[in-house]
């Protein structure tokens, strides 16, 4: 096993079957008020391999003309985001150590051959708050290193019910998916990947 960086929390298959179902079941409840979009690098405006939406009083957003940023509607059709649900507080209240709750909840949906390049998550105005994240679906490869880009990485893999922290020292690591490995669960019947991010905005 190996010995993960300080502030770097895994919890390998914290929510049995049943849970991860349940889960599921509310995002796609969800989904259906707010569809996955596909976001658009700034500046040059390709898109990304993953398609996303939110739920929360904000949600994470970026586009080619404004950037990364959070708002409070949905890009496409306008309308505010759902509501938090109460599984994603339960967790947030179990693991994050935080007085404060989550603002938004970021619905990752990688397909098979999607991958997620090193980066950081610091758009958020309140940095005292951890990122704290659910896997559902195929495993994946993640990789975690510093908060600069140059320093080492060192990879180990989710999988379909694992939850994951990035806090204190590691809140500004960097981080990325390397690969999803398919045929690894039987959760998501089309294949792919689902990944939901707990963070604290403002």
């Amino acid at each position: 096993m190996i010995e993960l960086p300080k502030g770097v929390k895994h919890w390998p298959a914290y929510f049995d079957r049943t849970a991860q179902e349940n889960l599921l079941q509310t995002i796609r409840d969800g989904v259906r008020e707010a569809p996955l979009f596909t976001p658009r690098m700034p500046k040059t405006g390709k898109e990304m391999t993953v398609r996303m939406t939110n739920f929360g009083e904000l949600g994470w957003v970026t586009d080619k003309e404004r950037g990364y940023r959070y708002q409070d509607t949905h890009p496409q059709t306008g309308m505010p985001w759902p509501a938090m649900p109460q599984a994603f507080l339960d967790l947030w209240d179990a693991l994050a150590d935080h007085r404060r709750p989550p603002q938004a909840a970021l619905i990752n949906w990688y397909a098979d051959d999607a991958k997620m390049g090193l980066h950081q998550d610091r758009d958020e105005a309140d940095l005292s708050a951890p990122v704290l994240s659910i896997s559902l679906g195929n495993e994946c490869l993640f990789r975690v290193g510093g908060i600069k880009r140059t320093d080492k990485t060192q990879s180990f893999r989710l999988c379909s019910g694992d939850v994951m922290m990035l806090s204190d020292e590691a809140r500004l690591a960097f981080h990325g998916v390397d690969r999803i490995y398919a045929d690894t669960s039987d959760l998501l019947k089309a294949g792919g990947r689902i990944n939901v991010t707990l963070r604290r905005v403002n």
